[in-house]
Formats: structure tokens, sequence, C-alpha cells
């Protein structure tokens, strides 16, 4: 059973785990130095607890309480109860959902694991949190198999990730690709076409690339570049097939997160 324990100095040692959680470079820091993340509301606890991750604490708003009973009497760690402006005092901004857990970091996948799917999202170099969560989301929803993350894209175990994604996070497969430059060769070793999503002259679209998938079903995985400059050319001269996603009205692309979610769709085989 968790152990209660009201705390009303925002500076308590205890709360460390908690410390400024809209500070990106002091969280990356700690959080590996530590090997934990963070689980921001009830629901997204609930769902890192289902898949198997164990809580170093947590810290409540007494409100919260009852509503995780089931999973406090389940552990036996420490639960820290604040008040609601404490917590923000703690962690920098408003905990709006009132309740946070600090767990236990695991790696759950390799690498070598996803090479065995039939469609992955491979992101290279995304760096923004929120769209990484938000492509893992997308690709967990409409059936995909896993996400390849290359060595600098963001932490998908970051606080915001994990919110945007909904908790998919803790269920959808997902890797750190181990060599940037050669990763493309070990996709396609392992029968992957591997398509990059990218403005260029010899693109096709994304509803050509689709029908070809219809008439000659293939394992694929769909390369998705950074925020602003996209996939390095590297990337791009390595792919079997560069695809692109039709636009009008002058606008010449979509927010990453946006373009993998209609590329997911599009991609999915039919049922």
């Amino acid at each position: 059973m968790a152990q209660f324990v009201t705390i009303d100095d925002p500076h308590d040692p205890r709360l460390a785990d908690y410390v400024s959680l809209r500070d990106v470079n002091l969280r990356k820091s700690l959080e590996a130095a530590e090997g934990l993340f963070i689980a921001e509301g009830a629901k997204i606890i609930r769902r890192a607890a289902d898949a198997g991750y164990r809580p170093r604490s947590y810290l409540l708003a007494p409100r919260w309480i009852e509503g995780l009973r089931d999973l406090l009497d389940a552990v036996d760690v420490p639960v820290y109860v604040v008040s609601e402006k404490l917590a923000e005092q703690v962690t920098g901004f408003h905990v709006h959902r009132g309740a946070l857990a600090s767990m236990e970091r695991v790696t759950r996948w390799s690498e070598d694991d996803l090479m065995d799917a039939g469609r992955l999202v491979v992101c290279e170099d995304i760096v923004d949190h929120t769209n990484v969560g938000a492509i893992i989301r997308c690709a967990a929803g409409l059936g995909w198999d896993g996400v390849l993350l290359a060595p600098r894209a963001a932490d998908p175990l970051y606080r915001r990730a994990i919110k945007t994604s909904m908790g998919t996070v803790f269920a959808l497969p997902w890797a750190r690709m181990s060599d940037w430059r050669l990763g493309l060769e070990r996709l396609k070793e392992h029968g992957f076409t591997v398509a990059a999503m990218a403005l260029s002259e010899d693109s096709v679209t994304l509803g050509e690339f689709a029908a070809s998938l219809r008439r000659e079903p293939r394992k694929v995985a769909l390369l998705m570049g950074t925020e602003g400059a996209g996939l390095s050319s590297h990337w791009i001269s390595q792919a079997d097939v560069v695809v692109r996603i039709p636009m009008r009205h002058g606008v010449d692309s979509l927010n990453v997160a946006a373009a993998a979610a209609v590329a997911c769709y599009a991609l999915t085989p039919s049922e």
C-alpha cells in the first residue's frame, strides 16, 4: 500500500523528480540520469500502469486520490499530497489535471524487434516532442506496427510526447535507430520498401504509391523529416521511392504530424 505524505514546502528534496517540468534541457538530463519519466493525468497514469511501468512516486492534489485508489493500494511507493498551488510552484506550470507520477524508465523494444513489422514510420531528427507524440498516436490508431526514431529525434517518454500521444507510447512498439547513416540499408535488408515523404521532381503522389502497394503488397518504411528542412538529402537519396501529398491553394506542405496521419491512412491495407 502506498505511503501518503503531505508536503507544504516546494523545495522539499523528496519532490526532486517533479521539478521544472517545462525545462526541456534540465528534464532530459535529470530523467536520463535517474531513469524516470513523468506521466501526467489520471488516464495517462493508468495507461502507463496497465502497460507494466512501475511508479517511483506520485504527486497528487487531494481530489485525485480516490479516483486512483486502486492503483495506490497496489504499490508500496510514496504519494506526495500537495496543494495545486504548490504543485505549480514545483513543476513550473499549472497542473490542471492534478495528478502526476514519476515512473521507472525501461527500454521495451529494440531496433531488432521492429524489423519483422509490416508498416513502420521512421522519424529523422524530429525534435518537437508534440510532433513525435502525435505521430506515434496516429501510427497506433491507424494500425501501423511501430515507429523507428533516428538518434537525434525527440524522446517519446518526455511528458509532452506522452500527453500528445494519449499514452500510445506505452503500447505501440518504438525504438531508436542505432546508425543514422546506414539505418535505411538495414531496413532494405529486412525487406522494407523505403518511402521518403518529400518534395522532389521525381516524386510520385501518395495515391499512386498506395495503388502500387495494392497491386503488389509489401513491407513499407515511411520516412518523415524534420519540422523545418524535411528529410536529409542523404536519406532521400537512399529511398526506393519519394512520395508527396498533392497540395492546393499555394500550400506546399503539411505539419509533419498531419502529413504522417494522412500518409498512414492512405497506405494502410484495407480490411
